[in-house]
């Protein structure tokens, strides 16, 4: 078997919270960058587990396309709003979660009733935002999955309920990767390849711990082929 050297891996930037990262693999054979660097973005978006609200039942809403007296909002929004809720479950899913709001106020993700597996980690997120008088009662499913799961999906794994309104969950804990591929040097020998790899993260996963996860799922996968 032709001898191909292994590269050396290093983080050159990490964010102080941890969900940004930029790393280099180096150096690596001619085409490697590209087919690495496409392989792992892939993966990296498309298939590590996260977390996400599945479903909502709202006092007194049979459907998404409701109001509720005295919230600014209409139940499509507050569905939207719930979208962005980034949390994270310590065990087993799925976990029930509510708020209780009544008067005037401003309802955020803080708002949200845990117990103590889930943790919300963007408390500022607007959720709702109720005037005098106005009560909002609401129960939510959150659950641990991967990708994105549509809300008819979620829909089709419930038991029908009536008043439970099904929600697209995106799961995938990365936001957004980029990389790049330059020439680099080994010796007298100039074409080799030099991949950078930049990632962010929604804060249930670190940048590092993304790449790394990726790299075995990758792995795993390749390794079935022998």
């Amino acid at each position: 078997m032709i001898g191909i050297d292994k590269p050396s891996i290093e983080a050159l930037d990490l964010s102080e919270d941890g969900t940004y990262g930029k790393f280099v693999m180096e150096p690596l054979e001619r085409g490697y960058g590209t087919t690495i660097g496409n392989s792992l973005r892939r993966v990296l978006l498309s298939s590590l587990p996260g977390y996400a609200i599945t479903s909502a039942k709202i006092d007194g809403v049979l459907h998404e396309f409701s109001t509720i007296p005295g919230v600014k909002e209409d139940v499509t929004e507050i569905v939207l709003n719930l979208k962005g809720v980034i949390l994270k479950i310590h065990g087993d899913g799925p976990k029930t979660i509510y708020i209780e709001a009544s008067g005037k106020c401003t309802v955020t993700a803080g708002d949200i009733k845990t117990d103590s597996d889930v943790e919300i980690l963007n408390p500022d997120h607007l959720i709702a935002t109720l005037s005098e008088g106005a009560n909002l009662s609401m129960e939510m499913t959150c659950d641990r999955g991967r990708g994105y799961v549509s809300a008819e999906r979620n829909k089709q794994m419930m038991k029908p309920v009536i008043g439970v309104i099904a929600i697209d969950s995106i799961y995938t804990p990365v936001l957004k990767v980029n990389y790049t591929v330059e020439n680099t040097r080994v010796g007298q020998i100039t074409d080799y390849d030099k991949l950078s790899i930049e990632i962010w993260t929604n804060g249930t996963i670190s940048a590092k711990e993304a790449v790394s996860l990726a790299a075995k799922i990758l792995n795993e996968h390749l390794n079935s082929l022998y």
